[in-house]
């Protein structure tokens, strides 16, 4: 089953993954699986309603094995682009490898670039941590926290 996305078709915020696990695909519904009831929890923690965000992926279904190719993410991408044009978010945040590369159209080292900040073609991107990461890994639970609260920061006072 495909897995387009959900929430506020005008949200001021986008939550960009990886691609639908085998609950999502099921459902049709993302990040309803461990990482993202993970992400859910955060996502409300910072103060946002399901009504100001929307989540997404540049892969819309189910890789047959893992993580998408670049083929997929690419092919994906026009995709992506298209719902952005429509929900034109204040902020989209680029959860990893996969969503900064599709978005990016380059790959980022999320070690050392998570919690930044990218201005391009009018909009604000976000670069954290995917929420699977932040979950097998302490440390990487704590800097992925960090990177919310300063996201909660961006929201309100735009630093």
């Amino acid at each position: 089953m495909a897995v387009p996305g959900e929430g506020g078709p005008d949200a001021m915020i986008v939550f960009i993954g990886e691609a639908p696990g085998k609950e999502e695909a099921r459902t049709g519904r993302p990040f309803v699986g461990r990482s993202g009831k993970f992400l859910r929890e955060r996502i409300t923690q910072i103060g946002l309603r399901a009504s100001d965000i929307f989540i997404t992926s540049p892969v819309h279904y189910l890789p047959r094995r893992g993580a998408p190719s670049k083929k997929m993410t690419v092919h994906g991408r026009e995709h992506l682009l298209k719902q952005l044009a429509v929900i034109n978010p204040r902020i989209i945040v680029l959860l990893g490898n996969t969503a900064s590369f599709a978005i990016l159209d380059k790959k980022v080292l999320i070690s050392k670039e998570h919690g930044s900040i990218v201005q391009r073609d009018g909009r604000t991107y976000f670069i954290t941590f995917h929420p699977a990461y932040a979950m097998r890994f302490p440390n990487g639970k704590k800097m992925f926290t960090r990177d919310l609260a300063k996201l909660k920061r961006l929201m309100t006072t735009g630093v």
